[in-house]
């Protein structure tokens, strides 16, 4: 008889904590107006695509060490990281690249070809396959670009 009452005191303690703490959650959970928050959108994915099939046939395969060139501004040394046959990775550029490509951080394949993605994720390049070594464009600032390899 003595487990009974104790087990009656105890839950009788327990219920009105438990309300207490889900009125509590749900307080931290609201507005000053009483109303919940709306949940933040999450960014919408961006579509890669398959990787380009080059001039003369094949896939264009990024991973490995390229030269970014621009006319009139000079080039640098990139490396391109990933899984062979991937449609993105990350990119570790050497010293001397031409216009804010230092700030180079992304590739990935997308519907309109390879864009190059600066460390804040906004594009610097668009190109596309001009030979299975060679894929051509240009900056978002205007200036034309190669990778070769």
């Amino acid at each position: 008889m003595l487990k009974a009452e104790a087990r009656s005191t105890a839950l009788q303690i327990v219920r009105p904590a438990a309300a207490l703490l889900l009125v509590g959650l749900t307080a931290c959970n609201t507005t000053s107006t009483g109303t919940t928050p709306p949940a933040a959108a999450a960014p919408g994915p961006r579509v890669a695509a398959a990787p380009p099939v080059a001039p003369g046939g094949g896939q264009l395969e990024m991973v490995g060490r390229w030269v970014l060139a621009s006319p009139n501004a000079g080039f640098c040394n990139m490396t391109f990281s990933g899984k062979p046959g991937s449609v993105e990775g990350a990119i570790a550029p050497e010293g001397g690249c031409p216009g804010k490509f230092f700030t180079s951080r992304k590739w990935v394949f997308e519907q309109s070809g390879l864009v190059i993605r600066d460390h804040k994720g906004e594009p610097l390049a668009q190109l596309s396959a001009a030979a299975p070594t060679r894929l051509e464009g240009q900056a978002t600032s205007g200036e034309q670009v190669s990778l070769t390899r």
